[in-house]
């Protein structure tokens, strides 16, 4: 259930103001749909966070224990420092209307995650709870449902509501502890 709990959490803090979250306000906007882009963002979101999830967990296969804790307690502390890193919609990201909204919306996220903060984080996190891979992408795929759907549903009015920075800020003090937890517990395989 930890597993479950620091993903969610963390996913969900680190969405705020992502190229993600700015996509679902574009999608929102664009296509005034929001059924169809909801459903797409879950189906993306689990497609990719499932792959990234069992990245992590081979990953913490083929590395030893001690080798992987420094290197996750290590990326968590560097996630944070990206966290603070605010992040733009690049206006190429643009998909044809031709596979609809929620084809649209599956492809646009999809690849608007791959490399992503959220999507490294699942790495991180899968490799730190080993064994937890399906609580592990449940989570982080609650969390980005948690970010996008009130994007998606309150539009541009929540964008500007909600405080960025702190957000920003909450989440990296999320990474840094789980960093430094990380760094401080042995692994086991």
């Amino acid at each position: 259930m930890q597993a479950f709990l620091i993903s969610t959490g963390v996913v969900a803090l680190a969405e705020i103001g992502d190229k993600t979250q700015l996509l679902a306000l574009l999608l929102a906007s664009r296509f005034k749909k929001p059924v169809p882009i909801i459903v797409g963002i879950f189906v993306a979101t689990l497609i990719n966070h499932f792959a990234a999830a069992a990245v992590g967990q081979w990953l913490m296969s083929k590395i030893g224990p001690d080798i992987m804790r420094w290197g996750l307690g290590l990326s968590f502390i560097t996630m944070a420092a990206w966290m603070m890193i605010p992040d733009k919609l690049d206006d190429d990201d643009r998909l044809s209307e031709r596979f609809g909204v929620f084809g649209t919306t599956v492809l646009a996220f999809f690849l608007a995650e791959m490399g992503d903060k959220t999507q490294i984080a699942t790495v991180a996190l899968s490799a730190r709870f080993p064994e937890q891979l399906y609580m592990v992408v449940a989570g982080t795929t609650l969390g980005m449902m948690a970010a996008n759907v009130p994007a998606v549903l309150l539009g541009e009015v929540a964008a500007k509501k909600v405080p960025q920075k702190l957000m920003h800020a909450i989440a990296a003090l999320l990474f840094v502890g789980l960093g430094i937890i990380t760094l401080m517990t042995p692994l086991s395989l």
